[in-house]
């Protein structure tokens, strides 16, 4: 009976494939990134309504638009309408680049901002804090046994 039966190393087993799932296209896509360049869409317009005040910030952070011969695979997305004919527009959002070092020095300014913020707010919780009603009560439990 046992003479009959193919080898176990000759069987496979039938891998079960999933069907591919249907998602939603991309809203925005990604640009070619170049070495040493952080890119970031930014405002432009919003309701059909211009942002001139939001496009101005952030140029003098140091964004600059990119230009569409940098990227050519959005030639084909590009608004049309755009206030930015050089540049690449979808949908109110203007495609910037500005390098990597310049992100990351405004990462550090924001966090040292955020601590300072902190420290000052804690700084003030504390002074306000009276031993007989303290603000924060440092939890320390004990667990005792009965005797029985």
């Amino acid at each position: 009976m046992a003479d009959n039966r193919t080898p176990r190393e000759l069987t496979t087993r039938v891998t079960m494939e999933r069907p591919k799932q249907w998602t939603p296209p991309d809203l925005l896509p990604e640009p070619d990134k170049e070495a040493g360049m952080s890119y970031r869409w930014i405002r432009v317009s919003m309701l059909n309504n211009a942002d001139p005040r939001n496009v101005s910030a952030r140029l003098r952070e140091g964004w600059e638009p990119v230009k569409l011969e940098e990227q050519p695979k959005f030639r084909l997305l590009v608004d049309p309408d755009s206030r930015y004919q050089d540049g690449i527009e979808i949908g109110g959002l203007l495609l910037c680049k500005t390098p990597t070092e310049l992100v990351e020095q405004q990462q550090a300014y924001y966090q040292n901002l955020t601590r300072q913020n902190e420290e000052a707010v804690n700084n003030s919780l504390m002074r306000q804090s009276d031993a007989r009603m303290p603000l924060f009560r440092e939890g320390k439990t004990s667990v005792s046994f009965g005797r029985g």
